[in-house]
């Protein structure tokens, strides 16, 4: 596994150094690592009180608007005494994983713990980088029945345990309330905003010089209408199988919207120009809550856009504790993580400020939960859109790279869906 690691990380080391203002064509292995490991060093500068008997380290991906409602945790964890105390690293999400196969590949820094989204668990359990949790749960009184059933079912795998859900997340439309009401719109009378509607209401809203749709992260806002028309990354689990008629009519949906004017224009802040006012519709994520209650804006949160009314689905998918392998597994640190997330789980309710649901089912019917604009989401489970594909991360980094330039022009749909496919066969190739 770490011939694999290390040979998928030399190119990517280089890559980032580069991007990270390396020499363009003449960037050594040395170089990549100085300079990957001088982000590390400048980035992770955190401390916390040691407990009793030490700390433990935790790598998320909580750097947005979702940032500050997980370190009160953390915060309230520590102050319970605790043998160990947690040490909470966040960074983006491209960097945490990047990070941690550099870790296992060295056998060094390695987390206690590290956050995963549920889509990367298959293929890092079958690489053999996270721990079988199933010889701990019970003694940790941590049980799948007190959880989402099928965030906690997706990590059953090959006979054993791999992840503990933190969330279900998904990607929705925020709306401005104060334009709807002013244009005196009914395109949400039923809850749902089809494409027509959308196309009718621009032409209302376009002369006034707002913005009818924003289209900030485009690999959410492609997927989620994807699997509305029933679209998969693999028909067989294995070969990517993307680039087909299904996604060339998503893509041709998205391309008319920017061709007519419905949208904002290539290069600008949708996000930004929503939050001043200046959008519509905004689709983007729950976790976006706490940017959207500070506007002060009269903001409502919906299902994502649909092509038909009666066929919902938002791109969803969940953050998992897991616990990855070390050269030398500590059995009292890995019973030390677990209390952590069992704690966590006492106090989902608190993770709800953060704008997601919790996946701990305790926390649904709380006072602080039901009163979020996201409450709607917690009974919408057999909607959930969570990508169960082992080369998911492979795919939405090549579909990333090709999103943009095909919905703004600059590629065709078929060029780019083909780049796409074939950038995730060459990953799967490589290992």
């Amino acid at each position: 596994m770490k011939k694999a690691i290390s040979t998928i990380l030399t190119a990517a080391l280089i890559l980032a150094a580069t991007g990270c203002g390396g020499q363009e064509g003449n960037v050594s292995q040395e170089n990549a690592d100085t300079a990957i490991q001088s982000e590390v060093t400048e980035e992770m500068e955190v401390t916390v009180p040691e407990g009793k008997k030490g700390t433990l380290e935790i790598w998320t991906m909580f750097t947005g608007a979702d940032g500050a409602a997980f370190p009160d945790i953390v915060d309230k964890y520590n102050a319970t005494n605790p043998d160990y105390t947690v040490l909470h690293r966040p960074m983006n999400a491209e960097d945490l994983y990047l990070k941690l196969q550099m870790a296992e590949a060295s056998g060094e820094g390695i987390p206690d713990m590290a956050m995963n989204h549920i889509e990367r668990v298959p293929l890092y359990q079958e690489e053999g980088r996270l721990l079988d949790l199933t010889p701990y749960l019970e003694d940790a009184d941590i049980k799948k029945d007190n959880y989402n059933s099928k965030a906690w079912e997706m990590t059953d795998l090959n006979g054993g345990h791999y992840g503990v859900p933190l969330d279900v997340h998904s990607y929705i439309l925020w709306v401005n309330m104060d334009l709807y009401e002013k244009y005196g719109l009914k395109d949400l009378d039923d809850g749902v905003l089809t494409w027509d509607e959308l196309a009718a209401t621009a032409e209302l809203v376009k002369k006034d010089n707002i913005i009818p749709i924003g289209l900030s992260w485009l690999r959410p806002i492609f997927l989620g209408s994807y699997a509305q028309l029933g679209g998969t990354l693999s028909d067989d689990g294995i070969n990517p199988s993307f680039n087909n008629d299904t996604a060339v009519q998503v893509l041709e949906q998205y391309c008319s919207m920017v061709q007519q004017g419905n949208t904002q224009k290539d290069g600008d802040d949708s996000w930004k120009a929503f939050l001043g006012g200046t959008v519509l519709y905004e689709p983007e994520g729950v976790w976006m809550y706490n940017a959207v209650r500070d506007s002060g804006l009269n903001i409502k949160a919906f299902d994502f856009p649909v092509f038909d009314s009666e066929t919902k689905g938002n791109w969803t998918s969940s953050h998992q504790f897991t616990i990855p392998i070390q050269p030398q597994q500590d059995e009292e640190r890995v019973k030390a993580c677990l209390a952590f997330i069992k704690f966590v789980e006492e106090n989902a309710a608190d993770w709800s400020v953060a704008g997601l649901v919790p996946a701990a089912k305790g926390a649904l019917e709380s006072e602080d939960f039901t009163e979020m604009p996201q409450y709607f989401l917690a009974g919408e489970a057999d909607e959930l859109k969570i990508y169960n594909y082992k080369y998911y991360g492979y795919a939405v980094d090549a579909l990333d790279k090709v999103l943009g330039d095909i919905v703004f022009g600059k590629i065709s749909i078929e060029d780019g869906l083909s780049q796409a496919e074939m950038e995730t066969k060459d990953k799967i190739a490589m290992e």
